[in-house]
């Protein structure tokens, strides 16, 4: 495993541990020639830190960090556990494979909240589904193809490479370690919706999900008067639903409604969450700012379901899906310079970039020719995959710029001379290697 710095270590102790996750936190927040010493008094831990910044900083990082990761955060998670192992349900399939993988090995759970991730410099939060298994093995969340790609889109829609990690901070819904690793998906089947719902939403002692949500969208002197920061909601029907599905369980009174068919109809309506579906919602009743919310894909969706042909205005189409994901980068850099635009507006300026215009309607059409390259760039990425050592590109960024400026067949990267060949695989038919 690696440190923030890139470089190999070995965590042989709890101390190393706590080591390693918070100079990741510091890193991602943005903290300059830190250190972190870690210590024992009695039985509790006691950390230690040092770097070039203000102390009133450093004392809000140190502030934050207790409250996220002690009992009014996700220490609530471990009530959820106990609740799952009481009901004999934990790790219903120990002992044995869940996936085909067999680098995934047997299957095996941990409660895993957001270790290493940005503690107060956040400008946006992802809700997510878990945290795979590859995350825990290598102690950190950026090693993983999904985080990979997330930071290239992000990039490509316009944010500053120094910027890049203040929108990679991740609430799972359910926040437990599984089988995958990041492009091999844990069976849905064994982290159902009812699951958050259930042993991570409830009553206080155990409302994990919502009191991470209220922490993260917070942090001192962050989002707007009306605002907290920008949420968003990633899974779609075609990968990975559970997060959208825990927002539209647990917020069904404030999605929109769609009445059931034929009218005349005059109850309730049923509660929608579509990708591209822009909106706010308040995470708990006594909320003091409104959360501006927008549903989007998962982040590696498109590399693993993403395909050339089909319906051109909708996903799987490669080029809807990239199309989708630049809008959502968008959407969140957008409360970087207005964090109270209202979120109908911020994803009608983003769709306007990518798709030209105002919904979203595919097939997208940007009137920005550079922009029309760029869709075409990340779905080269997304197309060829190279499978060793690790699954990633064949191509970077600026090779893909490169195939598509020179094909001259309109930055389509499902045509000649560009195609993605049997050689390759555009997930749906082979799937990523492990």
């Amino acid at each position: 495993m690696k440190n923030y710095q890139g470089q190999d270590v070995t965590l042989s102790s709890q101390q190393d541990v706590i080591r390693q996750y918070t100079q990741n936190s510091l890193a991602a927040d943005g903290f300059q020639n830190f250190s972190v010493k870690v210590g024992t008094v009695g039985d509790q831990y006691v950390l230690a830190i040092e770097a070039d910044d203000p102390q009133a900083r450093l004392d809000a990082f140190a502030e934050r960090h207790v409250l996220l990761f002690g009992p009014e955060g996700a220490r609530k998670a471990l009530q959820g556990k106990a609740l799952l192992e009481e009901l004999g349900v934990w790790n219903p399939m120990s002992g044995y494979p869940v996936n085909t993988d067999r680098t995934d090995g047997l299957c095996k759970w941990h409660l895993f909240p957001p270790l290493g991730l940005n503690v107060i410099g956040q400008r946006g939060i992802l809700l997510m589904h878990y945290p795979p298994w590859q995350v825990l093995q290598q102690a950190t969340f950026l090693e993983v193809m999904t985080m990979s790609r997330w930071n290239t889109v992000l990039w490509a829609a316009g944010a500053k490479a120094g910027e890049v990690p203040r929108y990679r901070t991740i609430v799972d819904v359910n926040p437990i370690a599984a089988p995958g690793s990041g492009q091999s998906e844990y069976p849905n089947d064994y982290f159902p919706i009812m699951m958050a719902s259930g042993f991570f939403t409830g009553p206080p002692e155990r409302d994990y999900v919502r009191s991470m949500l209220e922490l993260y969208l917070s942090p001192p002197d962050a989002g707007g008067s009306e605002y907290t920061l920008p949420l968003l909601i990633c899974g779609s029907p075609l990968y990975d639903p559970q997060a959208p599905g825990w927002v539209r369980t647990t917020y069904k009174d404030q999605m929109p409604q769609i009445p059931p068919q034929p009218p005349p109809y005059d109850g309730p309506g049923i509660p929608t969450l579509e990708v591209l579906q822009a909106g706010t919602l308040r995470i708990r009743p006594d909320s003091a700012r409104k959360t501006p919310y927008l549903a989007a894909n998962h982040m590696i969706a498109a590399g693993v379901t993403g395909v050339c042909g089909g319906d051109p205005t909708k996903i799987p189409n490669i080029r809807m899906y990239e199309a989708q994901d630049l809008v959502a980068a968008s959407f969140l850099l957008q409360y970087a310079e207005n964090p109270d635009l209202d979120p109908v507006e911020a994803r009608r300026q983003a769709c306007m970039r990518w798709f030209g215009n105002e919904s979203g309607t595919g097939p997208p059409k940007p009137p920005d020719p550079r922009d029309n390259q760029i869709i075409c760039a990340l779905a080269q990425m997304d197309l060829f995959f190279v499978a060793e050592p690790t699954p990633h590109p064949r191509y970077t960024f600026e090779e893909a710029m490169e195939r598509c400026a020179g094909a001259n067949n309109g930055d389509d990267p499902c045509a000649a001379p560009i195609e993605p060949g049997p050689e390759s695989w555009g997930c749906i038919e082979k799937g990523p290697p492990g």
